[in-house]
């Protein structure tokens, strides 16, 4: 499942939980992104905050409803304000599935037995360093780094496999075919 920064979070959400109602299982790599995801699309809602407000600020106030084409009366700037209210929301109900989403991850992440393969994870996926980032922080050459990040990703595939399987076997839980 790919998302573009685009990509609304509604959207992202449907996605999400279209993937899981069937069943199919995510790799560990679309697992552990999904913060990163969550995270710029928080990054770009707030942005999208911060151009709404300065736009109301630049507003007149003007109390007089404007008569539109379709017979309507609309206040601009009550319109804009409920704008950045319901983006505030939806930022905050964003806010809060990342927060749950990183510990989360932060528990399979923990799974992973090899300190230094919880390292990577963690410096990719949760602090989002750069791969050069995350090489001079551990003292190794990229290229090493990303093999070590390869066998971490394989590790928590099969922790995220065992997890289906168990999900799968609990009473009240069927399998769909």
């Amino acid at each position: 499942m790919q998302l573009g920064l685009g990509s609304s979070y509604r959207g992202w959400k449907e996605a999400y939980y279209r993937l899981y109602e069937r069943g199919s299982e995510m790799t560990a790599k679309a697992y552990l992104s999904q913060a990163m995801w969550l995270d710029s699309i928080i990054i770009q809602k707030l942005e999208e905050q911060e151009r709404l407000q300065a736009l109301a600020e630049k507003m007149t106030p003007s109390y007089a409803e404007v008569k539109v084409s379709n017979g309507q009366h609309i206040n601009t700037r009550e319109e804009n304000n409920v704008k950045l209210i319901d983006l505030k929301h939806e930022t905050n109900e964003i806010i809060d599935r990342l927060v749950d989403l990183t510990q989360e991850i932060r528990c399979k992440i923990r799974q992973v037995e090899d300190p230094l393969d919880q390292l990577v994870l963690e410096m990719r996926y949760l602090n989002k360093k750069s791969w050069n980032e995350v090489a001079e922080s551990l003292g190794y050459d990229k290229r090493y780094t990303m093999k070590l990040h390869a066998r971490a990703l394989k590790k928590i595939d099969r922790i995220l496999k065992e997890d289906t399987k168990r999900h799968r076997k609990t009473p009240g839980n069927y399998d769909r075919v």
